[in-house]
């Protein structure tokens, strides 16, 4: 399989190497991620469901913000393969599940925070739209 780019640095597919600020967390770490979204996306309908079956009041609605954020983190961190609570801490896992490593470069810290941010942000976007589109269509 050849290799693939990530901005000028290679990365094998086969075996991963951390890439700062690109890629902090190999296949079962993405996987975990993969899931919170799925729980995230299942408590976001259960929750709108109550809301419709209840006939909750307008302002409730905005409560479901929380389990979208939850969907909208796992989500943006699987596509990402970056973990934004790694990317903060200085941290990776290429390995097995809990199997963390401490990043050691400051720069490379550095450029991890930064992807955190942005993906918390991008987060944060996500579900404030879609907690919005659901303030806005009639229950």
């Amino acid at each position: 399989m050849a290799p693939r780019m990530f901005g000028s640095t290679k990365m094998n597919l086969k075996m991963p190497d951390y890439i700062p600020g690109a890629c902090n967390i190999g296949k079962g770490e993405i996987r975990r991620r993969q899931l919170v979204a799925i729980v995230g996306l299942i408590f976001s309908l259960i929750t709108l469901i109550g809301l419709i079956a209840s006939h909750a009041p307008h302002g409730a609605r905005y409560g479901i913000f929380f389990p979208l954020m939850v969907t909208s983190v796992g989500w943006v961190q699987s596509r990402k393969r970056f973990c934004l609570a790694f990317g903060f801490m200085g941290t990776f896992n290429f390995g097995p599940l809990g199997a963390i490593a401490r990043v050691s470069n400051p720069s490379d810290r550095a450029a991890d925070r930064s992807t955190a941010v942005r993906i918390l942000l991008q987060s944060l976007a996500i579900a404030l739209l879609l907690t919005l589109i659901v303030g806005a269509i009639p229950l």
